[in-house]
């Protein structure tokens, strides 16, 4: 085998709480996440020269090692002794500093795929691990589906994933920096709002109206001050028969839970108007 092509699937946080800040910076969190259908494609293929080359179709991510995924390459080819170089091609439709993970997850295509390419029978533990040094989202995009992340995200246990919902995404055109979020965030201003078990239950259970009514993201709190495009996203959301609406990670992004493909279509194609990334898709769970 000397190539490989990876979907490599967004995410979105049903639930992000900030618990507290750590002593290293780092934020102590709380979170449920779950993959959606909306990924980009990760193709490699092997060098005999020792070289690692990025190609894209996006004229929004470097194409240097200030990408993710070079740095993913650069990590496997350091920790395993690799003297062969790679070509890494990324076709993107996941918007790019948009709270949905694109970067993370095509980090994790990367690893994966090298994986396999290389034959080097890592187990998706060490991989996680591996993601980990990359980024906090990593660890999560290498496993997918649905998962409570603690710590800064890199304590994962899995769950049963919301099946079979369709979700409507509405980026506005304006990018968020996560560390600037963080920093700017007033825990002192937060109740805490600790995940409720009945919440994993309703996932479970795809009780939509229970999910819309309880998910919170603790990082709106800052973000949403910050660009009134996002609080206008939501409110049309509902608008358009949303049975809930929330900004996801640091955002921009909004997401929007709807009952219906029907009712998505209709949403997506008036939030278009204003909105031109707007993308309807469903959870995606990889059993």
């Amino acid at each position: 085998m000397d190539k490989i092509t990876i979907k490599t699937y967004g995410k979105i946080n049903l639930y992000l709480e900030v618990i507290k800040k750590r002593d290293d910076g780092y934020h102590e969190l709380q979170m449920v996440m779950q993959s959606i259908g909306l990924y980009d494609r990760v193709s490699l293929k092997e060098r005999e020269k020792d070289e690692i080359l990025l190609y894209t179709n996006s004229p929004y991510i470097p194409r240097d090692e200030g990408n993710i995924a070079v740095q993913a390459a650069n990590l496997i080819k350091e920790e395993y002794d690799i003297d062969k170089g790679v070509e890494i091609t990324i076709d993107k439709n996941i918007p790019v500093a948009a709270g949905l993970a694109g970067g993370s997850a095509n980090a994790a295509g990367v690893l994966k795929g090298l994986n396999e390419l290389w034959n080097l029978n890592l187990s998706q533990g060490k991989l996680r691990d591996l993601g980990l040094r990359l980024g906090a989202d990593v660890p999560f995009s290498v496993m997918e589906g649905s998962a409570v992340a603690e710590g800064i995200g890199e304590r994962l246990t899995p769950i049963t994933g919301l099946k079979n919902t369709w979700i409507v995404l509405c980026k506005p055109g304006i990018s968020v920096s996560t560390p600037e979020v963080y920093k700017e965030l007033d825990l002192t201003g937060l109740e805490a709002r600790p995940l409720p078990k009945e919440f994993l239950t309703a996932i479970e259970n795809r009780d939509l109206r229970f999910i819309s009514r309880t998910m919170y993201n603790a990082l709106e709190s800052v973000t949403l001050k910050k660009h009134e495009a996002i609080e206008g996203i939501k409110k049309k959301m509902m608008q358009y028969n949303a049975m809930g609406t929330m900004m996801t990670g640091s955002g921009p992004t909004v997401f929007g839970i709807f009952k219906d493909q029907d009712k998505a279509k209709k949403a997506a194609h008036n939030l278009r108007k204003y909105h031109h990334q707007t993308y309807v898709v469903n959870t995606y769970n990889k059993s």
